[in-house]
């Protein structure tokens, strides 16, 4: 019964966060394209599934603190190595988001003829 249990809740953290990683590459594509409020809006929905991959991995571990036997899971392991990636990727757009924008002013700035200081 756990080994199904593991394998449900690391497949399902796999999904979420492959899911996580498509918005996340929507979002650079928009950052590319300077839509930055629909970069942003793709960055709401990965957090959203990275945060529900997030709690399946938290209810899995507060499980073993609370005893439940949980033997080692390769498959687990892969989610939440996939899951850790995912979080650095997202932090990562999350700075592309803001550097590009910053950039973006900077330069219309100067097109005017503005000091950009």
């Amino acid at each position: 019964m756990m080994e199904e249990k593991i394998t449900v809740a690391s497949m399902t953290i796999i999904m979420n966060a492959g899911d996580a990683r498509l918005f996340i590459t929507e979002a650079l594509g928009e950052i590319a394209n300077a839509n930055y409020e629909g970069a942003f809006q793709k960055i709401k929905d990965a957090q959203k599934k990275a945060t529900e991959a997030h709690k399946i991995q938290t209810d899995m571990i507060q499980g073993e603190a609370r005893g439940e036997k949980m033997d080692y899971s390769l498959l687990f392991t892969h989610a939440q190595d996939t899951l850790m990636t995912v979080n650095s990727e997202l932090i990562m757009a999350k700075q592309l988001i803001k550097v590009f924008e910053s950039m973006e002013n900077r330069i219309a700035k100067l097109e005017k003829g503005e000091s950009c200081r």
